[in-house]
């Protein structure tokens, strides 16, 4: 079983200038990878949900203002630009996304035993850190999970895979609030605390097996010169422009900085919404409303998923960030059950707007995919900047006033969506792929997607032929 070949297979490097047909994958036969990289999802969507959660348990146990308690996000969601603009993009663009899969769940992993310690020393920045320490993993794992999800599979189907994908990251964000809402309220906050350890404990060995099991599995690899070819097919982008003219990239990226952050300080001043402007709304309860919250969330990427076979990917993420805008505004000055279900009503139209920048940004990058998707991650830093911003607002004001920084800032990010329809540069590019046939037909050669090392073993084996027909 574990001879030199069996080693051989399981190694982490893959040639970058090599076409494979990897990116040439059916649906039938991109199902098992994608199945696999979709736990990744769901445990990012955790974490973010169980931090939401932590926010308000620290501002309560720890007794620190609501804006100290954003140095939770902007630990977890600094580390982001650290990992996809540094060492995962080096281990993405060198090694493959495999490699960047088990580092980025070791990370995860490692900072999660961290954690336990820090916990028990009621240290809040020595907790900051661990969060840290997590979102680099966390962002390790965005940098190579959300462009492999992208690119594996039929391209007109990029952006539907993706938020289905996404959407079990929101299955993740809606199970950690309810979880939280039962060990880590109503306790004393010595019990409350050891609860939040035995929950780190748990995630540090799930994770820990995951990323072994990462390394036994054989996965389809997609190399550049596979999407410089997919992109040359389509005859969309500008992959043969050097990468500092890929303006529509850019303007992807600042627009995911804009939206993440809006939506990531929403979330995590959610709880303290609902307590302010809802009478009898104890934490407990406010959390089991996030968790609600967060279902609306999901079941909006399932439902975006499903209109996006009928309606072009780009005109439901404008309807949608549209929707974000209108139904924002009113919970700023809005109470009690209204003010909150217009709160419900925009987590439920943010559901697409995260995954669809990432694959429409994306679009017709060839060569430069990789090192691309390092920067639509890195958008996730609006999270680290948005929430202490709203936190400031909401200490001088209250909770409901500061819903005016989420808002300025998804008017921001709707610029993208206003180009990607009505920019001809921008939706021409987008619609060339939507219509791509590539992994829809059935394949001349009848041959399954294979991985360079497959390719290697199917040279060797010809040679091999060859040489035994000569003697």
């Amino acid at each position: 079983m574990f001879s030199r070949e069996w080693w051989r297979k399981r190694s982490l490097r893959v040639r970058d200038d090599k076409v494979t047909k990897a990116a040439e994958l059916s649906l039938r036969e991109s199902l098992l990878p994608l199945c696999l990289v979709t736990i990744l999802f769901f445990l990012w969507g955790f974490s973010y949900g169980l931090l939401d959660t932590l926010n308000k348990h620290f501002q309560e146990v720890l007794h620190i203002t609501k804006g100290r308690s954003a140095g939770l996000q902007a630990a977890y969601f600094g580390a982001y630009p650290l990992a996809s603009l540094g060492h995962a993009a080096w281990i993405l663009r060198r090694f493959s996304y495999r490699a960047v899969f088990i580092w980025g769940l070791f990370l995860y992993g490692l900072g999660a035993l961290l954690a336990i310690p820090c916990i028990k020393a009621k240290s809040f920045a020595g907790f900051c850190v661990c969060i840290f320490i997590i979102g680099n993993g966390l962002g390790s794992l965005e940098t190579a999970a959300n462009p492999y999800i992208t690119v594996c599979g039929p391209p007109r189907y990029s952006e539907i895979r993706i938020n289905f994908a996404q959407a079990f990251n929101g299955i993740g964000t809606v199970v950690a609030p309810v979880l939280g809402s039962y060990v880590f309220f109503g306790f004393d906050d010595n019990v409350a605390l050891q609860n939040v350890q035995w929950v780190y404990t748990a995630i540090a060995i799930f994770v820990f097996i995951l990323a072994i099991i990462f390394y036994l599995i054989e996965l389809p690899e997609i190399t550049d010169a596979d999407m410089q070819h997919q992109a040359a097919e389509t005859h969309a982008g500008d992959a043969d422009q050097p990468f500092r003219k890929q303006y529509r990239l850019f303007h992807a990226s600042f627009a995911q900085f804009c939206y993440t952050g809006a939506q990531i300080a929403i979330a995590g001043y959610f709880i303290n919404y609902v307590t302010e402007t809802r009478k009898d709304t104890d934490s407990a309860l406010g959390a089991q409303f996030l968790a609600g919250a967060q279902g609306t969330f999901a079941i909006g990427r399932f439902a975006g998923a499903a209109i996006m076979h009928f309606i072009r990917p780009r005109k439901v993420f404008l309807l949608f960030l549209t929707a974000c805008i209108i139904f924002i505004a009113p919970s700023i000055t809005q109470r009690e059950n209204t003010g909150m279900s217009m709160l419900y009503v925009t987590l439920f139209f943010e559901s697409i707007c995260f995954p669809t920048i990432m694959a429409l940004g994306m679009r017709g990058l060839g060569r430069h995919t990789k090192r691309g998707s390092g920067f639509l991650v890195a958008g996730v830093f609006g999270g680290a900047v948005v929430p202490p911003l709203m936190g400031a607002v909401a200490d001088m004001h209250d909770t409901a006033m500061s819903m005016v920084v989420p808002l300025a800032f998804f008017s921001v990010a709707w610029t993208y969506a206003l180009a990607v329809n009505f920019w001809p540069w921008y939706r021409d590019t987008c619609d060339a792929f939507t219509t791509a046939e590539i992994g829809v037909r059935e394949r001349e050669d009848g041959v399954v997607g294979k991985s360079v090392v497959d390719e290697e073993e199917a040279v060797g084996m010809e040679r091999q032929t060859v040489g035994e027909k000569g003697l």
